[in-house]
Order: structure tokens, then sequence, then C-alpha cells
């Protein structure tokens, strides 16, 4: 793309995994990094930073299906091809335990503007008191991965630090969920488009497969692009030069945005005088 004509790949790369040995150096100089591997291009790319930057021996990856997954042999292959310990942790029953618990919760409701949610006549996934909006239950598995990544980070022999994998595109318009996949102890990659990331793991020399598959959340059938409603080189054209002719299109980016800019902010604390 134009606007990335300058881009060098190489050369971040570099920046990258120096700034990867640094931050371990202040935060935890025997500590391992833990990794969730979800087999798309984000998280392939930031393992294979890691291992560039600390070692295989310092790296492990943790899979968490959520009961099958589809494409779980693409986890599978980036832990092969990068050569690191790793766990596969199956996080059905642990995300199942959670909806079961909220769905049979007791219930104390005083304000009666809350009638459609307690009746589950509102958008919401079952009736009688039905607690979770299909929100809630497309969020809850990101957010028990990352309670498994500090789990196995706390076990580790030497400790762990959890990488965050989110990229500035995602970050840009909130796909991402708040204390799920967009929480962590360092984030490596996270000022960097989609465009530019797929430029880091071809000049990493990745497979191609992994790092140009097409990305989606792998729980409603459709890709990334479908759901948001435009793709990611209009997105990221439109982040570094403010461009893009589709005027419905940038609209949606820009409120979503706005929406969604909580999500990359400090938890805000009121502070006394």
């Amino acid at each position: 793309m134009d606007f990335l004509q300058d881009f060098d790949a190489n050369k971040k790369i570099e920046e990258i995994t120096a700034w990867i040995r640094d931050w371990f150096d202040e935060n935890g100089p025997k500590a391992n990094a833990v990794i969730g591997i979800s087999g798309g291009k984000d998280s392939t790319i930031v393992a294979a930073l890691l291992v560039r930057a600390l070692g295989k021996e310092r790296v492990f990856g943790v899979l968490m299906p959520d009961g099958e997954q589809k494409d779980i042999a693409d986890s599978e292959k980036v832990v092969e091809v990068l050569g690191i310990d790793h766990a596969i942790v199956n996080i059905h029953p642990a995300v199942q335990g959670m909806y079961d618990a909220i769905e049979t919760a007791e219930l104390t409701i005083h304000s009666m503007g809350r009638v459609d949610w307690i009746s589950g006549t509102g958008d919401y996934e079952g009736t009688d008191g039905a607690l979770l909006s299909k929100n809630a239950m497309i969020n809850t598995p990101p957010r028990i991965r990352m309670t498994t990544l500090y789990a196995i980070a706390a076990s580790l022999p030497n400790g762990g630090r959890v990488a965050n994998t989110c990229n500035k595109s995602e970050d840009y318009v909130g796909y991402s969920t708040k204390y799920g996949d967009a929480a962590g102890d360092f984030s490596p990659c996270s000022d960097f488009t989609v465009t530019e990331m797929r430029l880091i793991g071809d000049a990493l020399g990745l497979p191609s497969e992994l790092i140009h598959k097409t990305p989606s959340d792998g729980l409603s059938g459709m890709s990334d692009e479908d759901k948001l409603g435009f793709t990611y080189d209009e997105l990221d054209r439109y982040i570094y030069t403010g461009v893009l002719e589709d005027d419905d299109k940038r609209k949606k980016i820009d409120r979503l945005h706005q929406l969604n800019l909580h999500k990359l902010r400090t938890i805000p604390m009121f502070k006394q005088q």
C-alpha cells in the first residue's frame, strides 16, 4: 500500500525484539513469556518475536480450545514451527461452568425497567430469568482464556509474563474483549496495523497460510471483516491517511473508535484533593 511504502519490516523486527529484551530485563529477568496461541497471524507473529528476543526455552505457548476448535491444527503448527513448550487447555468446562452458575443465580431485582431482561424477552439467551446476553456469551471465553494464561504464568518455575497480542487496527475499533484478549503484561505489536503485521510476519519467514489466513472469531462463522462491515485494508488506510471514500464506512469506524476508547485507557481513578 502506498501509505506504507517506507515501512521497513526488518528494522521494526529488530526494534521490537530489543524492546522485549529491555522490558524483561526490567520486569522479569528470568521469567518466561506466556502467550495464547490461536493459530491466527497476531499470536503467531508475537510468539515468533518472543522466541527471537528471549530464546525458545523462555516462551511458553497455551492452546485453549473451547470444546472443539476447527483450526486447532494451525495452533499446533505454530508451536511446532517455533519449537516452544506448550500446553493444551480445553476451557469449555470452565466456560460452561460460568454460564451455569450465572443462569442459576438467585435474582433480587428492584427496577421494573429490567423486566424485559429478567423475562428473557430481549436480545438474550434462554428464558425464565436468563442473565446472559449474547454479547456476554461471546466475551466470556476470551476472559476465561486470559484467566488461564495468568494461572499458568503464576505456576511456571521462574514465573511468567503474559503477552498481549492485539494490533493497532483491532484496537482502533475496539475489536477485542476488555480483560480478555485486550489484557496482558506487555504488548509488543499493538502499535502496528494488520497490514504492517502481515509484512512483519512475512519478513520473519513464517508460514504464509498462517499470516494471511482470513481472520475470524471462530464462533460466528463470519470473518472479522464481514462482522465489522469494512476491510482491514480500508481501516488501515483510514487510520494513516484519514481518507475513506465510503461515507457510511467512515462514520462507522469513527463511531466504533469513540465507543471503544475505554478499552485502551487506564482505569479511571478518583483522586483526593
